[in-house]
Parts: C-alpha cells; structure tokens; sequence
C-alpha cells in the first residue's frame, strides 16, 4: 500500500522513518522480483550509488551558485534533480539493506559526533564549512 492510500483512505499518514522503512522494503522486492540480488553486492551498489551522486553533481557542473540556488524553479531542471536524488536515495537504502545498517541510526550518531566534533563557541560562522 503507498503513503498516497493511507491519506485517501482518512488514515494518518506513516511516520517518516516507517516510510523509509516501507520504501526500502519496496526496493528490496523490487529487486527480488527480477532475480537482481545477486549483482547487489556492496561494491556494485557504493559504485551505482557514486553514478547517480555524480549525475546530480553534473546538473550543476557548470551553474553559477546563483543559478544552482535557483534550479528547483525550472520544471526540466526540477524534475531532473527530483530524479537523480531518488536514484541516489534507493542505491543508498539498496546498499544499508545489503550490509545491515539502519540509515537513521547512522545518521543519529554521525549527528551526535559531528555536536561533539565541532562544538558551538560563539555566533555562528558565516564562512566556516564543514571540510575546513
């Protein structure tokens, strides 16, 4: 059932992590009903993945940062960046499935060491970035 049924249906709407959940489930039958498993291994799925990173990245190769800021208010460039975030999104839930990781909790504790990493020590940076 999608998110889409629960609503029509006057049902809440999932929480975001069991919709998660429920995508990532979607994909792995999705994948089962085509026999794919056996090519989604680890590292078909981290090179599938930096693939569809890198074609997001090429939508903007070449934009100026004021023209990337404005890229969602163009229908053909919206609907392109829509795409490949999606393709990015499914390898990477494709990939923690195969190996066991819970994104959310993945992403809890990268959070909570990145607070403990880089603590705040006064107004915030205004050119400071994260790679620096």
């Amino acid at each position: 059932m999608s998110d889409e049924q629960d609503v029509q249906d006057g049902q809440e709407p999932p929480h975001p992590t069991e919709r998660l959940h429920r995508l990532q489930r979607r994909l792995a039958e999705f994948a089962a009903a085509r026999g794919w498993e056996p090519y989604h291994t680890p590292k078909n799925l981290a090179s599938a993945l930096s693939v569809e990173a890198s074609e997001l990245v090429e939508i903007f190769q070449w934009l100026t940062p004021e023209e990337s800021a404005k890229v969602m208010e163009r229908p053909e460039t919206a609907h392109r960046v829509a795409d490949e975030v999606a393709d990015v999104l499914a390898y990477l839930l494709q990939f923690c499935e195969v190996l066991g990781v819970d994104v959310m909790d993945a992403l809890a504790a990268k959070i909570e060491r990145n607070e403990l990493r880089f603590p705040v020590t006064g107004p915030p940076a205004s050119n400071c970035h994260s790679s620096e």
